[in-house]
């Protein structure tokens, strides 16, 4: 499951607000041993008051979905990664994660992400595929 998820290039982040309405978003991320890290980066919101980051504060639930779609269903498969999610406010950390996310995506070699790193420490790895899953 770790190889699938680490050489994904998109995940689905979720989180929850206080009165438990879930918010999804797709994003980029980067898997540092049980922690994704995902920033907010330069493209363009609609609001600098992301929803992700308050939903954090209130209930710091969150699960990221890793999953591929192919017409071919053989090759199927889906890991969900459950924890719980904080903005990374450690200089180290945050910095850590960034250089992970400009590794994996040559689009933030350019233009770093800038915005606040959040983090998703893994409680629960879970996960289906038509073949058999590697743990």
């Amino acid at each position: 499951m770790r190889r699938l998820v680490a050489a994904a290039r998109v995940g689905r982040l979720a989180t929850v607000a206080g009165d438990g309405r879930p918010h999804l978003v797709p994003v980029c991320f980067a898997l540092r041993g049980d922690t994704v890290y995902t920033a907010v980066d330069h493209k363009p919101k609609r609001t600098s008051r992301l929803r992700r980051i308050a939903n954090l504060a209130q209930t710091g639930w969150a699960s990221v979905l890793v999953d591929e779609y192919a017409e071919d269903w053989s090759t199927l498969w889906w890991v969900r990664l459950d924890g719980s999610g904080r903005v990374a406010d450690e200089p180290a950390e945050a910095a850590a994660a960034v250089a992970a996310l400009v590794e994996k995506y040559p689009q933030y070699q350019a233009q770093p992400p800038a915005g606040p790193v959040i983090a998703v420490d893994i409680g629960r790895w879970s996960g289906w595929s038509v073949r058999p899953l590697e743990a």
